[in-house]
């Protein structure tokens, strides 16, 4: 019996161990089928993602162009550095810390830090280094055998040719590349592109994985830009407003725009004082750097440095609302004219001042008895008010609003502000009257000169704009601005008499400090007081002009806030000057051809003849035949120098110095002090000190003229014969 049931009992155990060796090896079975037919490819993808090196493709930013092509704006190629700690080597592991450290400036220990994250394989340790800084990490890895570890990421960063040229166009852009200011912030999207991706699978020594994959997507480079920008006219405009801003001790910054007045383009637009692009955290100007510099206070100095900032930013061409002053009467005048209440000969009393509901507003001068274009070359106040009296108040705040002056210009660049004006609702007579001469409405420089153009191009409402078009990265136009204009707001025939009296205002009114011989300029001058400011008396000088007066080809506005120089403040004098130089320059580079008149011919610079290696008999009758006076130093018998050089201007009945030595060619005179004198008495005390001068402005139209600017500093040493620039105004006529 026992031995019975102890053999079945052993049946059952070898039966059971038979049993749990066929299960137990069904499941491993199992589990290895499962893991390797079924689970095999996710777990592998699984092991792929904790192994994944994933590196962003930057994009290329677009390029700015010039409208002539000329890079303003473009990416730089830089390198990001990046450690990779899963590839670093245990035995070059201090090596690579102290290396990078010292290369970039780095912190050494938490270098070694970061390099122990052996599970990293992507660790950025500095964005954007120079080539200078990718070659000497190049060397350190070659000096130093190391073969993985770091990796250059190729970057781009945003660089300007030109410096300090557009800035407040142009703007510029953050560490990411991100458009923050101007043009690069409006049109950010279009430049930006879209950044790609390279994604690859390797093991954790950095080797290849047997179910290695790589995966790209490439970048899309961002759309690039052709500006209205002419880089030549820029440059002329940038140059002459900060001689004005310098010469005119201007407080509060200085601006300046020159626009096609047919299309809307904007050919140059510059803010002095600005910043330079590529470092627009600095602080441009020196003066407010130091004074900044000096604060103890931190929170204070932090408040005081953001501020600058802003200013310097901040484009005053289309961010700062002003009182245009007597610029805006060629608004009135246009709507007087267009609704025949007035004609050019319409006559008005001008006894000094009129009286307002109680309040005497004066004029700048009693003139009697004024025409309407009398009213306008005078730039006389109380003939304006007037003017907007038998407009009224609806029909003046019509044309207000027609000229565009109620709303925003639409120009495509960020931060455009609106203008503050009186409402029809709100206005009174007095508004009225100080309105109608440009005083206590706020707009624009940017809505002042869009109104001028349309005064200029026969009676359209232009849409100025910055970018003529976008191109893509295969050179393809993307969009083209329209040029179409808005609307009309008046006539042709009201807009060509317009033309023909600030022609005659150029030439014998208060414009003509920016009259230029033959080119027949049509000009305003403004000079309007800040009243936000009273008890303090601050100005604002501005002029706005075209040429030639019967085909417009460029419309330029300059503004000086807050001149404190020895021309005062009106914007004849102060103004004037800087539109003169500019246009001067521009004209003739923009193809427009000068038109003398008799009058004109007979006053015009004269030209140095070529005399360098003639006998000295020749050389004095080339003189003579120029009609200028020659004047010998040395006792050689041929010419070996001259000045002024062959083919320099120079005034008619002027010396050219002949040196006929090398020794009397280093002879020198003084420059005199030539300021606040009539024509005659300029040209004697220059005379006197052995130079000529040539003149500009006022004095070519006008016996009244006073010299306002000279080109050379009085006691600057220059040779014989050395012709000095002098700009005349018109002492009566200054407002």
């Amino acid at each position: 019996m026992v031995k019975g049931m102890t053999v079945r009992m052993w049946h059952r155990t070898i039966l059971a161990a038979i049993l749990l060796i066929v299960f137990g090896f069904g499941a491993v079975t199992y589990s290895l089928v499962k893991l390797q037919l079924i689970e095999g490819p996710s777990l592998q993808m699984k092991a792929a993602d904790q192994q994944l090196r994933d590196t962003q493709l930057m994009a290329k930013r677009g390029t700015i162009y010039d409208c002539n092509g000329k890079e303003l704006a473009k990416s730089a190629t830089v390198w990001d550095v990046v450690l990779v700690p899963a590839q670093v080597a245990d035995k070059k592991r201090d090596t690579i810390a102290t290396g990078l450290a010292k290369i970039l400036g780095l912190n050494k220990e938490d270098i070694l830090k970061r390099s122990k994250k052996k599970k990293s394989y992507y660790d950025v340790l500095k964005h954007k280094v120079e080539s200078d800084v990718r070659d000497q990490i190049l060397k350190f890895e070659e000096d130093n055998k190391i073969s993985g570890g770091i990796r250059l990421v190729e970057n781009y960063k945003r660089y300007y040719p030109y410096g300090q040229f557009a800035a407040t166009v142009l703007g510029f852009t953050g560490t990411d590349n991100q458009g923050l200011a101007g043009v690069e912030a409006e049109y950010d999207s279009e430049l930006t592109g879209t950044n790609g991706r390279l994604v690859t699978a390797q093991n954790a020594v950095g080797t290849d994985m047997g179910f290695q994959y790589e995966q790209e997507v490439p970048a899309k480079d961002g759309d690039s830009l052709v500006l209205t920008i002419n880089e030549v006219v820029q440059h002329y405009v940038e140059k002459y407003l900060a001689e004005g801003i310098a010469n005119n001790n201007v407080q509060n910054r200085g601006c300046a725009i020159v626009m096609n007045p047919k299309t809307g383009a904007i050919l140059a637009m510059a803010v002095k004082g600005d910043f330079d692009p590529n470092n627009p955290f600095k602080i441009a100007d020196s003066t407010i750097a130091d004074t900044i510099s000096k604060i103890t206070d931190s929170s204070k100095k932090a408040d005081e440095t953001q501020k600058a900032l802003n200013t310097q930013w901040r484009n005053k061409c289309i961010s700062d609302t002003y009182t245009p002053g007597s610029v805006f009467k060629m608004v009135t005048a246009s709507a007087a004219l267009e609704e025949h209440l007035v004609t050019e000969n319409t006559t008005f009393s001008c006894p000094g001042s009129l009286t307002i509901m109680g309040k005497i507003i004066h004029d700048w001068k009693t003139f009697g008895s004024l025409t309407f274009e009398g009213g306008i070359c005078n730039s006389s106040d109380v003939v304006f008010m007037q003017v907007g009296a038998l407009l009224g108040i609806q029909r003046f705040f019509k044309y207000f609003d027609g000229f565009g002056l109620t709303e925003k210009t639409g120009i495509d660049l960020p931060g455009e502000s609106r203008s503050i004006y009186h409402s029809p609702e709100s206005m009174t007579a007095l508004d009225l009257a100080v309105c109608s001469f440009g005083q206590s409405n706020k707009i624009t420089p940017i809505q002042m000169i869009t109104a001028c153009c349309a005064v200029a191009n026969g009676g359209y409402l232009v849409q100025p704009h910055i970018v003529d078009k976008i191109i893509d990265s295969n050179g393809n136009i993307v969009k083209t601005a329209s040029t179409t204009p808005k609307r009309q707001v008046i006539s042709t025939d009201t807009a060509k008499r317009m033309c023909a009296i600030l022609q005659k205002d150029a030439t014998n009114g208060t414009a003509k400090t920016g009259y230029i011989a033959g080119y027949r300029v049509a000009g305003k001058t403004g000079t309007s007081e800040k009243v936000e400011l009273e008890p303090k008396k601050e100005y604002i000088a501005s002029y706005c002009g075209f040429a030639p007066a019967d085909d417009p080809q460029a419309v330029m506005l300059v503004f000086y806030d807050e001149p404190h120089g020895p021309n005062g403040y009106y914007g004849s004098p102060v103004a004037g000057p800087t539109f003169l130089e500019t246009m001067t320059q521009v004209l003739p580079y923009l193809g427009v051809e000068p038109k003398y008149s008799a009058e004109e011919l007979k006053k015009l610079d004269g030209t140095a003849p070529e005399t360098i290696g003639m006998t000295l008999a020749n050389a004095k009758n080339a003189v003579a035949k120029a009609g200028l006076t020659a004047k010998t130093y040395g006792s050689g018998n041929k010419v070996v120098s001259q000045v002024p050089e062959p083919g320099k201007q120079i005034p008619k009945n002027g010396t050219v110095v002949l040196f006929t030595d090398n020794a009397s060619a280093k002879q020198t005179v003084t420059v005199p002090d030539l300021m606040k004198l009539s024509l005659s008495a300029a040209n004697e005390r220059a005379a006197n000190s052995g130079v000529n001068i040539s003149v500009k402005g006022a004095a070519l139209t006008s016996s009244n003229a006073i010299s306002s600017s000279q080109d050379l500093s009085p006691g600057t040493k220059v040779a014989p014969g050395t012709v000095v620039t002098v700009t005349f105004s018109d002492e009566d006529k200054v407002f």
